[in-house]
């Protein structure tokens, strides 16, 4: 396979076959996010990425999922994107699924109708980073979308049949704007419904701007307990039909599983548990991106 780069993936995707379409983000200019800033965003050629297929067709026969990389695969033109659908169905029908990362911008530059068409031929799922439902928040963290526009996207991607896994950001609002970024991130997610929430819990890169903004004073970043504070008010406040809230990715001080709206009242009260001192947080040499 040819990888260029740094390769991200969603954690729910690491037995994933990963075939990298794009080099980068087509955005890149989140405050909090180093992931590709010494990368200038491209699709990669249709020849490389033939190929890339022909090699997962001879050596990963047992694998059933394939994520397109890297950071936004949706941005590729339709055309491009249902010939790279279609020959994965071609030469890999064993795939059950196929997701792939998608932003707001991307969401919006797709019609109903050609989210339908992704999905018909084999586009299973969508990860979208929101980070937080404040729209102060995103405009600081410069994430180029209104809370409003997200929600209207997220419906817009399930409304064609895609599933929904949504990322917040515990702590990206500072210690001042904590609780509105967890009341206001509540409320998106419920208006959106998405089958997946991740939570993860914020860690500075240096060399981003949000991390000078820290060093300098500017932005205060949220203690372990008061991280655990808003992930509590953000399960308080979000309301799913049947999705799955997890905030056990490496970067979370306490791990958390949980079906919603069923193990909701559980979740809260391991919550309360570790703020009251009960149960033991992961100790910061654990934690990790």
């Amino acid at each position: 396979m040819h990888y260029e780069g740094h390769i991200i993936r969603p954690p729910s995707e690491a037995d994933s076959i990963l075939l990298q379409v794009t080099v980068g983000c087509s955005r890149n200019k989140c405050t909090f996010c180093g992931a590709y800033k010494e990368e200038r965003f491209r699709i990669k050629p249709e020849s490389i990425i033939m190929e890339d297929i022909a090699f997962a067709a001879s050596h990963f026969k047992k694998k059933r999922r394939l994520f397109l990389c890297d950071g936004d695969a949706l941005i590729l033109p339709q055309k491009r994107l249902l010939k790279i659908l279609t020959d994965i169905q071609d030469k890999l029908p064993w795939v059950t699924r196929i997701g792939a990362y998608a932003n707001v911008k991307s969401l919006d530059m797709k019609t109903a109708e050609e989210l339908k068409e992704l999905r018909a031929h084999g586009l299973g799922i969508s990860s979208m980073g929101l980070e937080t439902g404040d729209d102060i928040t995103l405009t600081k963290i410069n994430k180029g979308a209104t809370a409003e526009k997200a929600i209207r996207m997220g419906q817009k991607a399930r409304a064609a049949g895609l599933k929904l896994s949504i990322t917040v950001l515990l702590g990206i609002a500072g210690k001042a704007r904590s609780g509105i970024h967890a009341l206001e991130t509540g409320r998106v997610l419920s208006a959106i419904d998405p089958e997946y929430v991740g939570a993860l819990s914020l860690m500075l890169v240096p060399g981003t701007p949000l991390y000078d903004d820290y060093a300098s004073g500017e932005f205060q970043l949220p203690q372990p307990l008061e991280m655990l504070d808003e992930l509590k008010s953000i399960l308080i406040n979000t309301n799913l039909s049947r999705g799955l809230f997890h905030a056990n990715h490496p970067s979370n001080y306490l791990p958390i599983k949980a079906r919603l709206p069923r193990d909701k009242e559980a979740a809260i009260a391991l919550i309360e548990k570790a703020l009251g001192g009960k149960v033991t947080l992961r100790p910061e040499w654990m934690r990790g991106l």
